[in-house]
């Protein structure tokens, strides 16, 4: 943003947010001094971890594309984004509603500058909504009128998770939120999760980059094992190409375990 930053009706300037993070890893435009100045400081320390969260940033953006992509492919035409953040090109809705037509998504965050902007992207779209919602809290996401006049449990169901559970520190915690969401979909429904991985040989800039999102609106940064990302998408079975860099997800770049990347996978439930 250029000039007087000016926010929305209940936007903190003041405080840096993990959307407004990304959207400037994105080279997006929403946000303000202050998320460029804690994004920046995470920039430098992704390259002296050995990558760039910008570059894993669009890499996440494209698995995510192409997750949705194959979902739609396969029959899907239902979708969830919970912690969607800030609008951008290829979301959720665009990539499914490409796909196939009769597509149906809601967005779910509880960051007032999302909801501003994707109210306003989503204001004549009947196919897409966004409601204000906390993953923390599963049962009130979906049991939210805007998720359930949409959204039809009992038909197959896309549950997208895609670089949000890393704001959630406790790993049981974190495992109970998808599993709440798993168990309330009918056969055949998917989740798909992304979630930052530190490789299998981490250093210590990765202990700088929490410091920096501890100041921020999420006030944590877990990073997981493979192990434990995978415990995510417990009770469902991976598609091919399982659990991998997202790069590598459907992609043409080989699996490496050993850089810092985000892990993705997209589970079907039985």
């Amino acid at each position: 943003m250029s000039g007087p930053e000016q926010a929305p009706a209940g936007v903190d300037t003041t405080v840096p947010s993990v959307a407004r993070m990304y959207d400037y890893y994105l080279m997006g435009k929403d946000n303000y001094q202050v998320d460029r100045d804690a994004a920046e400081k995470v920039i430098a320390a992704s390259r002296e971890s050995g990558t760039d969260i910008r570059v894993a940033a669009r890499d996440n953006r494209g698995f995510l594309g192409r997750a949705v992509q194959a979902l739609a492919e396969a029959g899907v035409r239902q979708f969830i984004d919970v912690g969607a953040g800030l609008p951008t090109q290829e979301n959720v809705h665009q990539v499914a509603l490409r796909c196939a037509p009769d597509s149906r998504v809601v967005y779910v965050d509880n960051d007032p500058m999302v909801l501003v902007h994707a109210r306003a992207l989503l204001a004549a779209d009947r196919a897409a909504t966004v409601v204000d919602g906390d993953l923390r809290d599963p049962r009130s996401v979906l049991e939210h009128p805007g998720v359930v006049s949409r959204i039809d449990f009992d038909e197959p169901v896309a549950v997208v998770f895609c670089a949000v559970l890393q704001f959630v520190p406790d790993d049981a915690e974190a495992a109970a939120i998808v599993g709440a969401f798993r168990d309330r979909c009918s056969a055949g429904s998917h989740l798909v999760v992304s979630h930052p991985f530190p490789g299998e040989r981490p250093g210590e800039a990765f202990q700088e980059i929490g410091e920096v999102y501890t100041t921020t609106s999420s006030g944590s940064f877990t990073l997981r094992g493979r192990a434990a990302v995978r415990n995510l998408l417990a009770g469902t079975e991976l598609l091919d190409p399982g659990l991998v860099p997202v790069q590598s997800w459907r992609g043409d770049v080989p699996a490496d375990f050993t850089v810092p990347s985000y892990l993705g996978g997209v589970g079907r439930i039985g």
